[in-house]
């Protein structure tokens, strides 16, 4: 196994150097699931996806992508990046759930998981956030990466 990369030689908290990286096109893709109880789907479906405070999907689109933009200022040892693409889509599915993916792109010498990651998880909180009033009976079931490309290692996650 490698070392954590965000310690230095006295095993103390550091942001990695990446002044000697090359940069590189990167590109990642993160997925984040909520399930939501029927009640909740059923009253959302009537309302057009729309409520009080607005439109479900439309806000946590556009909360996944400034959270995106935020990353390096959330995430204490992420380096402050530029996104040139962020994407964040949002599938219901049969089951329940409702799938969130947030694809975020860079040219940079590091990063853009992190930024992906962060997009889903914040797109996923704010469903929870304004579906909150009719159940909390709401889970995020899980955030995780499905691919990046980029920089040292590539990821594309097989299951």
């Amino acid at each position: 196994m490698t070392d954590f990369s965000h310690l230095n030689k006295k095993l103390q908290p550091s942001i990695v150097d990446v002044s000697r990286k090359q940069i590189t096109r990167r590109k990642a893709v993160a997925k984040a699931i909520v399930e939501i109880p029927e009640n909740i789907l059923q009253k959302l479906s009537e309302g057009g996806f729309n409520t009080p405070k607005g439109s479900v999907f439309q806000t946590a689109i556009i909360a996944g992508i400034m959270a995106a933009k935020k990353t390096g200022e959330l995430i204490p040892l992420c380096h402050l990046i530029g996104l040139e693409n962020c994407k964040v889509d949002i599938e219901l599915t049969d089951r329940n759930e409702i799938e969130i993916y947030c694809t975020a792109e860079v040219e940079a010498k590091t990063g853009i998981e992190m930024e992906a990651l962060t997009g889903a998880s914040v797109a996923a909180l704010t469903i929870y956030d304004m579906c909150k009033a009719l159940s909390h009976n709401i889970t995020i079931k899980e955030i995780k990466l499905i691919e990046k490309t980029g920089g040292k290692n590539d990821f594309k996650r097989t299951e």
